[in-house]
């Protein structure tokens, strides 16, 4: 019943409208639920209507003229208020007499519904030829005119096709012959008894057709908890499955390579660092799948951790793949393993150590040669570490004895990715996934629920931090002083980053391609007021040339860096850089995560303002790394109290990485957060916000683990599964938004 086509419920000629919103079957229908409420003794305040904008507004009637045109067809104008303000309703006929249905309805004093596209017109906001229901008008019963006048209005997200009165009208056709029966709930009855929910039927009943403001309010409260217990117990399913699946245990050893390195490194861990790495170092020793995600701060140490563990099991003669969304990130992470292991990593070479291991780099461009080498001592175990990007998941790669699958900046990777590279174990392998993104519990919960938690909050010893200040580009003196503390900086023997959100400098203002979702931040201004025109953004060719002609730079060689250098081009930039022959590199944000060159004390980020909080913070966190203090110079032209100069001024006030992660879950769109990863209409979260949410999701997690542990296959609740199988298909828990 739900499947069914709505061209069969409601006619062809509703259900092609209705398509326009994406809504094709019953059940699609069901779940296009109303986007606020209207009370019909409350008029919608027509001040903030914006011109080209498509609304919807409750007003009353105050006045209706009926004319000629010049050229004898005819013209009804209609004035309608919210008691202040006012919007004109425009209506063209063949003749005044083609205008008499408009005229005997807008009659004055009436209140109504009103729908169209705004428009203006010698400065009057108007509705052309506007869509309309007047309250009470269509009902033939008194009594039952009176009821509805006094409920509250359902307001549905609409388009030009239909009317969100319409669509109520659809919604009442295919709701109201349905029974409970008619309505498999996915919520057991159990949990609904436990948490005063209604059931499914009731809800929608709450939701579409209310009688009351708690009526609505009562049907939203369950929804979202159906949402949270959904997506909960799909989660919980799969953390069962794995867990019951068996794994190789890799227990610690003496006088193995783990020992040596311990011994060797010329700095202590910090408690935060001891104690998740014996979480770790516990679970890896049993037989079951570790699966545990490793969040921290940026430079809190997440890579020392992850390489302790890595070889904790070599020692236990396995291997461990860390998957790295990018060649720069992969590249920095195979150099950055090598340069701590030393000869550890050099096993079998001339003057390797007599305990060691060899760690090994795949990508896509490698030279085949190179390919070839990589290849071979991963399928016959000489290297005990194998670093790549996505070339990891090729079929010809191989490995002997894969037991620790470690997963870098987990939200550019899918599930299937992730499990592909597993599914190259004889066994299933452990799995650490690292964030260098703080992420707020609640999200930790609904993104990550399949995973334990571990948080790094502690900076190692000896880092001096750094101090960001807003620069505003508009002013020459500042940008002038930008680049002279650039100067100064390599005078004092550090190195400059400067990063751009472009490659070229001709075209369009465009993203470079390497982040697309992190750049050109649009939140609405809540003030209302109209964004100013931007300037094309700063790009990393024409910035290069404009910092090499600069007096206050002369004799500083300045490098680039982009994605589309060749990946030995990347590397020698890189390698420039590090070592002070290119000074100051100007980059893309292909350097905001892993990069890590201790010289390095400044970064400078040109239209910041069109950067995600916490893509700024990764970038900051590329300085102040040794022993040194970082400076971070964000320029950017923003007006005092909109989002863009909220995320700035916090990333000036604050480095606390949970504190932004926050800032930036209320700023940006939820749907930035949990993503598009649920594909259709019928399937996206509504109603459930990981920022206000937090109750509602511990809730279901408990409900749902306890379900799960009842029946990990579910089907002892077939709504339930048949819910997980409809709404989270494919990706399933790619949600977290690349923040």
């Amino acid at each position: 019943m739900l499947d069914d086509p709505l061209k069969k419920a409601v006619g062809p000629r509703s259900a092609t409208a209705l398509g326009t919103l994406g809504l094709h079957t019953v059940g699609d229908l069901l779940r296009h639920y109303p986007r606020r409420y209207a009370e019909p003794g409350t008029l919608t305040d027509l001040a903030t209507l914006a011109p080209g904008e498509h609304a919807t507004v409750v007003a009353e009637v105050r006045q209706v003229t009926v004319r000629p045109t010049s050229t004898g067809k005819g013209l009804l104008q209609a004035v309608v208020t919210d008691g202040q303000h006012t919007l004109a309703l425009t209506f063209f006929g063949r003749s005044t007499r083609a205008l008499g249905y408009h005229e005997m309805r807008l009659v004055p004093g009436r209140r109504g519904l009103f729908t169209g596209d705004v428009g203006e017109y010698r400065g009057q906001r108007q509705f052309t030829h506007p869509d309309y229901t007047i309250f009470g008008l269509d009902v033939d019963d008194e009594n039952e005119a009176l009821d509805e006048a006094g409920r509250p209005i359902p307001l549905y997200p609409a388009s030009a096709s239909i009317a969100s009165w319409q669509i109520a009208k659809a919604v009442r056709t295919v709701l109201d012959p349905l029974t409970p029966a008619d309505l498999p709930d996915p919520l057991p009855q159990d949990v609904r008894e436990r948490h005063g929910l209604p059931s499914w039927h009731e809800a929608l009943l709450d939701v579409h057709v209310p009688r009351t403001e708690a009526d609505w309010q009562r049907g939203r409260d369950r929804l979202r908890y159906e949402e949270a217990f959904v997506l909960q117990a799909e989660l919980a399913r799969r953390r069962a499955l794995t867990a019951a699946q068996q794994a190789t245990a890799r227990a610690r050893t003496t006088g193995g390579v783990l020992e040596a390195f311990d011994a060797r490194l010329p700095f202590t861990l910090t408690a935060g660092q001891r104690e998740v790495g014996e979480q770790i170092a516990d679970e890896l020793a049993l037989p079951t799948p570790m699966q545990r995600l490793l969040q921290g701060e940026v430079g809190s140490g997440k890579t020392v951790v992850a390489l302790r563990a890595m070889l904790q099991v070599v020692d236990a003669g396995g291997q461990a793949a860390l998957l790295a969304p990018t060649e720069v990130l992969a590249a920095q992470h195979a150099r950055s393993l090598r340069a701590l292991l030393g000869d550890l990593a050099e096993a079998g070479y001339l003057g390797g150590a007599d305990v060691g291991t060899r760690v090994a780099l795949l990508t896509g461009s490698q030279p085949t040669a190179a390919r070839r080498a990589s290849l071979l001592d991963a399928a016959s175990g000489r290297a005990g570490i194998v670093v790549g990007t996505h070339a990891l998941l090729s079929d010809v790669v191989q490995f002997a004895d894969l037991g620790l699958v470690v997963v870098d900046e987990q939200h550019r990777f899918g599930v299937e990715q992730r499990d592909t590279l597993r599914a190259k174990a004889a066994s299933t392998p452990h799995l650490l996934v690292m964030t260098a993104t703080p992420i707020p519990r609640t999200v930790a919960m609904t993104v990550f629920g399949d995973l334990e938690t571990s948080v790094l909050r502690e900076l190692p010893a000896g880092r001096s931090g750094v101090t960001t200040h807003v620069v505003p580009a508009s002013n020459p003196v500042w940008t002038a002083r930008t680049w002279a503390r650039v100067r100064e900086e390599v005078d004092g023997g550090g190195r400059a980053y400067v990063v751009c959100a472009r490659i070229d400098g001709d075209g369009e203002a465009t993203a470079t391609g390497e982040e697309p979702d992190d750049l050109s931040v649009t939140e609405p201004d809540p003030t209302g007021r109209p964004e100013p025109a931007r300037a094309p953004l700063r790009a990393v060719v024409e910035v290069a040339a404009e910092l090499a002609g600069m007096d206050v730079l002369a004799g500083v060689h300045v490098g680039t860096l982009h994605g589309r250098m060749a990946p030995e081009e990347k590397e020698r930039a890189l390698d420039d850089f590090a070592v002070g022959r290119t000074p100051v590199l100007v980059s893309t944000t292909v350097v905001e995560v892993g990069v890590d060159v201790p010289q390095a004390t400044t970064m400078v980020v040109l239209d910041a303002d069109r950067f995600g909080v916490s893509q700024l913070h990764q970038l900051r966190g590329r300085v102040g790394r040794g022993t040194a203090p970082g400076l971070c110079l964000l320029v950017a032209d923003v007006v005092a109290g909109t989002p863009a100069a909220i995320r700035l001024d916090t990333l000036a006030r604050t480095s606390d990485g949970f504190e932004l992660a926050a800032l930036d879950l209320e700023l940006r769109r939820e749907g930035d957060v949990l993503g598009a990863a649920q594909s259709g209409t019928s399937s996206s979260l509504r109603f459930l916000r990981v920022t206000r949410d937090g109750d509602v999701i511990e809730k279901a997690r408990a409900d749902a683990r306890a379900l799960v542990d009842r029946d990990v296959s579910l089907a002892t609740w077939p709504a339930l599964r048949a819910a997980i199988d409809e709404r989270l298909a494919g990706e399933r828990e790619e949600f977290l938004d690349r923040a």
